[in-house]
């Protein structure tokens, strides 16, 4: 006796599901229309000179000739130089004096405005030093900062005080370097950590107020906790940013005085354009840098645990 084994019929897909799938079949073609000129950008502007600077930095490569390979070569360079190092020393105590400092007042900015007032004009008041150039920020500074005409030290002189040489003592450079770039993004970073504030909701506020807790314990409780996945995003937003320094120190110190304002960027700008057009070795530091960011962004992106938010 033969048993006639029939195939299951399969399953036909709805029509609701046909005429989806139909859709976004026809949709395709205007998304990638709207998309490609953000990807022509993202591979022209981005992709490809990270990919070209990659491949430099194993060559010995100049603006006058495309030079050879040269394999680790320039890597074992970076590492005897010692400009090299100390730049990246400078750089480490620019970007912890900037961070520290703007990531606290942009806290108490954000807070007070949440807290007290969240005007328009007073938003816009706060935002207008980000408005401010880079180079117009720090030729400002330059003139009210100089020992000779500057307004500030007029002041401290006409107080009775000593004159300073801000931008040219090698001990106060680098923390005026921090807080005229603190000056100009603090208004910035406030606003997003405003942001950040406006998801926490009211009711927990109004129940910390029933139970009889204060401004500062409802702020330590209540909004530093649930503020961390913003703040987190935000440390390592300015922490890129700050290693990225450069136009302040060209136009106000170039690097001095004696190297003690000589942030990599800028080391790595007068190795590219100024001391014998050294492309390759200033490609190699470019990659030791980028990958210094990005340990340092993975790093902050898992210890300050950012993308999980305690109100989920």
């Amino acid at each position: 006796m033969s048993a006639v084994t029939e195939a299951a019929p399969r399953p036909r897909p709805l029509r609701e599901d046909v005429a989806s799938r139909r859709r976004r079949v026809q949709d395709l073609p205007v998304a990638l229309l709207f998309i490609l000129p953000a990807t022509i950008g993202f591979v022209v502007f981005l992709l490809w000179p990270t990919l070209r600077g990659v491949w430099l930095s194993f060559t010995d490569a100049t603006a006058f000739q495309p030079g050879g390979f040269v394999g680790l070569e320039n890597y074992q360079r970076m590492v005897a130089d010692p400009v090299f190092w100390n730049a990246f020393r400078v750089t480490i105590w620019y970007v912890v004096l900037n961070i520290g400092v703007q990531t606290a007042l942009a806290v108490l900015i954000a807070v007070l405005m949440h807290r007290l007032t969240r005007s328009m004009v007073v938003r816009g008041i706060v935002l207008t030093p980000y408005l401010v150039s880079n180079v117009v920020a720090a030729m400002l500074f330059l003139m009210l900062l100089d020992y000779q005409l500057g307004f500030v030290n007029e002041v401290a002189e006409a107080l009775g005080g000593d004159r300073v040489m801000f931008f040219g003592d090698q001990s106060l450079v680098i923390p005026t370097i921090a807080l005229v770039n603190v000056w100009r993004h603090v208004g910035y970073t406030a606003l997003l950590v405003f942001a950040g504030l406006q998801t926490i909701p009211e009711n927990l506020y109004e129940a910390g107020r029933v139970d009889g807790a204060s401004e500062l314990r409802m702020f330590r409780s209540i909004t530093l906790p649930l503020l961390r996945p913003y703040l987190g995003l935000v440390l390592i937003v300015t922490m890129i940013g700050s290693f990225q320094v450069f136009d302040t120190v060209s136009v106000a110190t170039q690097g001095g005085p004696a190297n003690a304002s000589n942030v990599i960027q800028y080391y790595i700008y007068e190795v590219a354009f100024s001391r014998g057009y050294d492309f390759g070795y200033a490609s190699a530091m470019s990659v030791a840098l980028m990958v210094v960011l990005a340990t340092i962004s993975i790093l902050q992106f898992r210890l300050t645990r950012a993308n999980q938010n305690d109100m989920a």
